[in-house]
């Protein structure tokens, strides 16, 4: 993609990125460290075992969620760096305006996408 089409996908990523490394940071208990802020969060002796249980499933799911959102943005990132970006990852088709505006950090065309989930769902 030509480097100007690709200039409000780039700064849409970085917003993206500050974004997501912020929320991690919260997660993660800001300045304090990960054990730290774990201690905070779940070690309040009146929460119920299953509850307590329940909020780190949820946490740790979302942490790994945004990560994986960040690691796609990254990588995203580092597609326009190289000139690749608006091309599928698995087929080198052309990926849609359409699409990259709804999903900036997409790596496939729909048709690969579909695919790769199908795939995810049948392993």
């Amino acid at each position: 993609m030509d480097p100007r089409l690709a200039a409000p996908f780039r700064q849409q990523l970085l917003a993206q990125q500050s974004a997501l490394l912020a929320q991690l940071a919260e997660q993660r208990g800001g300045v304090i460290g990960r054990a730290e802020a774990a201690a905070d969060h779940f070690g309040q002796p009146e929460d119920p075992r299953a509850q307590l249980a329940t909020e780190r499933e949820l946490e740790f799911a979302l942490d790994e969620r945004e990560t994986a959102h960040l690691a796609a943005v990254v990588a995203a990132l580092t597609r326009i760096e190289a000139g690749t970006y608006g091309e599928c990852t698995d087929c080198g088709t052309h990926i849609t305006a359409a699409r990259l505006h709804a999903t900036p950090e997409a790596a496939r065309c729909v048709h690969c996408q579909e695919k790769a989930e199908q795939h995810r769902r049948a392993a």
